[in-house]
């Protein structure tokens, strides 16, 4: 015996879902038509502008008010320039930079490129205040570590989005910047008060709130003092009681990736996580990025049984369902006609690069990049100076299983420009810089998170704070390693 549609319907109507390859297929052009709320596009459904638009186009085939998100966040995290990097520079560059005026022109250049490409809601952006150096999931997703700074940048950007019509989506509530752990492989704990969170990872959120954001993504981490043994995701004092009751958010609170480690390690499954994130909350819940039409059903008929046996309330689906419409309403309003303007991101990675030390001297290096492993969030990206370089010479390197000899027989006169991403906390790293910079002039080119580390020995130290094509393009120019008319060094 099938589902009841109108129940069917109702489920779908809470859940965001994807599809492979740059086509929708039949399957998810028809779960939209009988009620699915939207889909998510990622890397993998990303080949070219005018392939994207006919993907949009065909998914409102389905229906005229599907929710077509995406995760460009700028920086390091781009789905629409993935396999070149992001023109525009992350959230640590425009924090360090500290112009909130162009925080709001870079993410209103954002959402006028995905508008025009018929995509609706930009789960951006990333407002988790990064209080730790070591955390391998935000970085320089994120606007800084002063929770004011913060604040300010993600209200910004969250005008910006939205006055190109597409809704924001905050993330991660209540605050992913205090772990040394990634929610993608395991469940992060944060084992603090909620005065301290009050203080440190909850102003931004109430930032957004007040600067009216469409939606606010969960966190899978695992608050004990709130959330008890289970992540974020799933706890009713953290989505109700402190973002809708306490906060006042009035939105639609959108799940991360129920196929993420950090909510099925606590589910015991996706389908199973769904119910417990809408008991908790959420109303409009993302699936992940490898779902096909059986794992929709599959969820739509957990959904359809915990509604028949009492651990889900009609009521609340029936909310989360509304709440999900009334966004959908939203997206469908006339959008501005406007064109991104050319080189915004390029100019304002320019200006977020800094210098320590002397450039003087580093003329005609060899430059050297150590591999770095990319996150989940991320995705395989290119990143470094290499697409910048006018003619000089670039090797890649593993740091734990690089020959600092070879390295120096290979450089001989020349100097060496060291380039990575996190060198701090990365093995082999600090190690390998110390002992080029024992005997060559050394430049260090840092495109991850600045920590405090320094190199001992090196004649100059460059922060890029992010790893995008602009970034990298904006450091080439500080080194002198390629020529743009009007930089000055």
């Amino acid at each position: 015996m099938g589902l009841d549609p109108g129940l069917r319907r109702l489920a779908l109507g809470t859940l965001l879902a994807a599809y492979p390859g740059p086509v929708p297929p039949d399957w998810a052009v028809e779960l939209v038509a009988d009620g699915l709320a939207g889909h998510t596009l990622f890397g993998t459904n990303i080949h070219r502008p005018e392939q994207v638009a006919a993907a949009t186009a065909a998914l409102r085939g389905g229906r005229s008010d599907v929710l077509v998100a995406i995760d460009e966040e700028g920086g390091d995290v781009t789905r629409l320039a993935h396999a070149t990097g992001s023109p525009y520079p992350g959230n640590a560059a425009l924090g360090a930079i500290g112009d909130v005026a162009l925080t709001r022109r870079v993410y209103h250049a954002i959402g006028t490129e995905l508008a025009a490409l018929g995509i609706t809601v930009n789960l951006a952006p990333t407002v988790d205040v990064n209080s730790t150096d070591d955390n391998p999931v935000i970085g320089t997703r994120s606007f800084g570590a002063d929770p004011v700074q913060v604040a300010a940048h993600s209200a910004a950007a969250t005008t910006g989005l939205q006055a190109a019509g597409v809704a924001a989506c905050a993330k991660h509530f209540p605050g992913h910047g205090a772990t040394i752990a990634d929610s993608h492989h395991e469940l992060p704990t944060v084992d603090v008060p909620p005065e301290l969170l009050r203080q440190r990872d909850l102003p931004p959120f109430a930032a957004v709130i007040a600067a009216g954001t469409k939606a606010v993504m969960t966190a899978h981490i695992r608050v004990p003092a709130l959330t008890g043994d289970g992540p974020a995701t799933f706890s009713r004092a953290v989505l109700t009681d402190l973002l809708r009751d306490r906060y006042g958010f009035d939105g639609v609170v959108v799940t991360d990736a129920l196929e993420m480690r950090g909510a099925t390690l606590a589910a015991g499954g996706v389908a199973p996580g769904a119910v417990r994130a809408l008991a908790a909350g959420a109303d409009l819940l993302c699936i992940g990025a490898k779902v096909d039409a059986d794992l929709v059903e599959t969820v739509v008929a957990e959904i359809v049984a915990a509604l028949a046996d009492g651990r889900l309330d009609r009521a609340r689906v029936e909310q989360a369902a509304g709440r999900v419409a009334a966004l959908a309403a939203w997206t469908r309003t006339d959008r501005p006609d406007a064109t991104a303007p050319d080189g915004l991101g390029y100019a304002a990675a320019r200006r977020a690069v800094r210098v320590e030390g002397i450039l003087a001297g580093l003329e005609g290096p060899l430059v050297v990049q150590l591999h770095a492993h990319s996150t989940i969030a991320e995705g395989r990206v290119p990143w470094g100076l290499g697409p910048h370089l006018d003619g000089t010479e670039e090797i890649r390197v593993v740091a734990t299983e690089a020959d600092p000899e070879a390295l120096r027989r290979r450089a001989g006169t020349r100097p060496i420009v060291l380039v990575g991403r996190h060198l701090h906390r990365l093995p082999g790293g600090p190690e390998l810089a110390a002992a080029l910079a024992a005997t060559h002039p050394v430049a260090v080119v840092e495109m991850g998170w600045p920590a405090a580390w320094r190199p001992a020995g090196v004649r100059a130290f460059v922060t890029t704070f992010g790893a995008s094509h602009a970034n990298g393009q904006a450091a080439a120019e500080a080194l002198g390693l390629t020529a743009h008319p009007g930089f000055t060094r």
